[in-house]
């Protein structure tokens, strides 16, 4: 497991003051600016995000140490990251999407069908990308409870009752 979630992404520049456009994936999107300081991928802290106005998807925000159009132009689909332990806890049956990648996923028999590499959500839901041993193409699982009845964070296995022929090899 990681020390950070993913709670937004930067879209780019906003006007020509330093302002960013921002998509939040917060529960409540308007949260992101209590998990401050956020922090990008490569490590760049940003100690203050302040949310300026709202968008059709997201919101306008000023961003520390972001003061023109430019600097606002370089941080364009940079990901923002919250430390986990600012982050509220979770009922049992919802789960951070960082918790989720790397953990080895088995049918119902236990045979192992690969590794969570990603949690992609496509707003009809959230599909997990499984790396599957021996093959070069990732295979996509609904997260749904039907398809991925059980979620064991402590011993980092998912038990997945994929659809029919979404993994043909597990069978063999």
């Amino acid at each position: 497991m990681t020390n950070r979630v993913i709670v937004g992404s930067i879209g780019g520049a906003f006007g020509v003051q330093g302002e960013v456009r921002l998509k939040s994936f917060c529960a409540d999107p308007q949260a992101i600016a209590d998990y401050a300081p956020l922090y990008t991928e490569d490590g760049n802290a940003f100690a203050q995000l302040v949310l300026t106005g709202q968008l059709k998807n997201g919101f306008t925000a000023r961003i520390d140490g972001i003061v023109s159009k430019e600097d606002a132009d370089l941080l364009r689909n940079v990901d923002l990251y919250a430390d986990r332990t600012v982050m509220p806890s979770l009922p049992d049956d919802e789960y951070y999407y960082a918790d989720l990648i790397g953990i080895t996923v088995v049918d119902t028999g236990g045979a192992t069908l690969g590794t969570v590499k990603n949690v992609m959500d496509h707003g009809a839901g959230d599909l997990l990308e499984i790396i599957v041993s021996g093959q070069s193409e990732t295979t996509l699982l609904p997260f749904t409870k039907a398809a991925v009845p059980t979620v064991d964070l402590t011993a980092q296995r998912i038990v997945a009752d994929p659809p029919e022929g979404l993994f043909p090899d597990a069978t063999a």
